[in-house]
């Protein structure tokens, strides 16, 4: 729901017709699925036998008990308050998680060897690619927006024909396409650098309608009333149109951002020690290919998740203004 209710009404999940909607869902979903092999088939053994001779009867009853518990749960954390239901939802599934990496049998010596070198220098790397990236994006961004939004037919055609290619294109073919083919024009250029302008040109032309959008989300009747007082083009930039831009320009900027973090391992291909590239490299001598690449995920979601704390706390202060 968009905005609290003030109307006191009952629970959704305490309505009975939901409980058994969900019942019927999570059981034909688990009925699906022959878990009596599993853990938690040994743990239903006092009620079905012997697991591999419960056949039919076996699978009925975990998926029966299965639909119970999810069903259970949900109806209890119905009564907490919302915040204790968000963190007890994040703490089970985390749990679950756990359990899922558990089954793989990893070796944990391994990946607390490795993962200092890990993080020195694949998340540097990471991070260094991202940034650079997203700063040279959003130049590009801003420029090719603008240039959209003008009466100059020649500055439209080019930033057009610039989104519709790169944004056309998929990112790793950029990446091959920049790393080996300008040097048939006698322009050779590092891996590192290959990547980021593949990334930065890739992810501008996305920027470029976000910029694009926020701007004309703005009233035309700001844009004549800054010029009508004297502001030149940049400061009525600067000073009136960007600022009330924001609040529209950042959350999709945002998510931009956290997809761009991911979308620098394409860069591994090149042989940036990032950390993609780092984690298959590491694992593949002694064949601890899941160790590292669960590590490198775990990485990966732990960034992404400091990126959207930011990214709300940014939302938060530029929408203060909006705030009724």
């Amino acid at each position: 729901m968009l905005y609290q209710d003030t109307v006191e009404s009952e629970v959704l999940v305490h309505r009975p017709w939901f409980v058994a909607s969900i019942f019927g869902v999570v059981f034909a979903i688990f009925l699906m699925f022959n878990l009596v092999g599993t853990t938690f088939g040994e743990l239903m053994r006092p009620v079905i036998g012997d697991p591999s001779q419960s056949g039919v009867y076996g699978r009925f009853a975990i998926a029966f008990v299965i639909a119970v518990m999810f069903c259970v749960n949900v109806v209890l954390i119905g009564f907490a308050p919302l915040k204790a239901q968000i963190g007890i939802v994040w703490v089970e599934l985390l749990l679950l998680f756990l359990a899922f990496f558990k089954a793989f049998n990893l070796s944990m010596p391994f990946i607390w060897e490795n993962l200092p070198y890990l993080i020195t220098q694949g998340v540097v790397t990471t991070i260094y690619v991202s940034a650079v990236s997203l700063i040279c994006a959003s130049i590009i961004a801003i420029i090719a927006a603008i240039a959209k939004l003008s009466s100059n037919g020649f500055a439209y055609a080019i930033a057009s024909f610039y989104t519709s290619f790169f944004r056309g294109l998929p990112l790793l073919i950029q990446i091959y396409l920049i790393y080996l083919g300008l040097p048939q024009l006698g322009i050779v250029i590092n891996a590192v650098p290959s990547g980021i302008l593949a990334l930065s040109l890739c992810v501008g032309a996305y920027m470029t309608e976000i910029f694009r959008a926020g701007i004309q989300s703005i009233d035309r009747g700001q844009w004549e009333a800054s010029r009508s007082i004297g502001f030149g083009f940049g400061l009525t930039m600067r000073r009136i149109i960007l600022p009330q831009a924001l609040p529209v320009i950042i959350p999709p900027m945002g998510n931009t951002f956290i997809s761009m973090l991911k979308d620098s391992s394409l860069v591994s291909v090149l042989g940036v020690w990032e950390l993609t590239f780092l984690a298959r490299t590491i694992g593949q001598p002694t064949f601890h290919h899941m160790e590292m690449l669960i590590t490198a995920a775990m990485i990966y979601w732990i960034m992404s998740a400091c990126l959207e704390v930011a990214q709300s706390r940014l939302e938060r202060h530029y929408a203060r203004s909006q705030v009724r």
